[in-house]
């Protein structure tokens, strides 16, 4: 893996996480299904992990690598750890900021990018870096500056997406570009970007993190029925908010599409 093309980088729209107003914590919006949909099968794994690895977060600091508005650094902090969340998107930063004012809850949030983070070397017991990798221009960066801020044994859990011809016709075809059932953005993807688990394993060993695990996740219904509740929501009959509550993804052993793993920094 090497840092992608600017010609390829230019077809991925991250600026929609720039949008004005939160787009993030209103149940009827395209990234609340991060909330419904995703964080009960990626946080129900990572309570897996740190069980598997006996550690407790109380007392241990957590970062999250691309916060957005907050949705998982928020699930991160209600487990135990002292956690701080970096975004480069500022009306998403301020969105962060201020749900977890109104949850009572302590998050130090910064501004900046995962291929120059402003901490110091080994400040973390754990870094958290979820969808993200498909998003960066400089992905072997990223993975060395993650490990650069890691404590020797610290954990990164992560998870992304892969680059097979499944994941172009499920998460682009039909997730973004298919108007009959897109519920995405066009664009807020780019399969090109999308990373295959063997060249992630690769940078982890480049970059001084021992791999240990990768799941894959499947959806909650059949392929049949999520087609079906897409297309409920693009012909009005629901909204996200009723989508997030009927499909999720689940644990599997199925890695075509979506997968999840971590690593331990040696």
């Amino acid at each position: 893996m090497e840092k992608v093309t600017q010609e390829v980088y230019a077809k991925i729209d991250n600026d929609y996480y720039k949008g004005e107003g939160d787009i993030w914590w209103q149940p009827d919006s395209m990234l609340h299904l991060l909330k419904t949909s995703l964080n009960p099968c990626r946080v129900g794994y990572f309570k897996k992990v740190l069980h598997k690895l006996a550690i407790d977060p109380q007392g241990k600091t957590a970062l999250e690598v691309g916060s957005g508005g907050g949705i998982l650094t928020e699930e991160v902090a209600k487990l135990g750890f002292t956690t701080t969340g970096i975004e480069p998107a500022e009306q998403s930063l301020n969105t962060a900021i201020n749900h977890a004012r109104l949850s009572g809850l302590t998050i130090k949030y910064d501004k900046g990018f995962s291929e120059n983070l402003p901490y110091p070397d080994q400040s973390f017991d754990c870094v958290v870096c979820c969808d993200v990798l498909e998003h960066v221009m400089d992905l072997p960066k990223t993975i060395s500056e993650i490990s650069r801020v890691l404590k020797p044994n610290g954990v990164f859990y992560y998870d992304t997406l892969n680059r097979t011809f499944l994941s172009k016709l499920v998460a682009i075809k039909i997730w973004q570009e298919w108007k009959r059932w897109a519920f995405m953005p066009p664009n807020i993807h780019n399969w090109d970007m999308f990373i295959k688990p063997e060249e992630l394993k690769t940078l982890l060993a480049q970059n001084k993190l021992d791999w240990k695990e990768h799941k894959g996740t499947s959806p909650s219904v059949s392929i049949p029925k999520m087609l079906g509740y897409l297309r409920k929501r693009v012909k009005g009959e629901w909204g996200y908010a009723e989508l997030g509550k009927n499909f999720q993804l689940k644990e599997s052993n199925d890695m075509n599409i979506f997968y999840l793993g971590y690593a331990i920094k040696q």
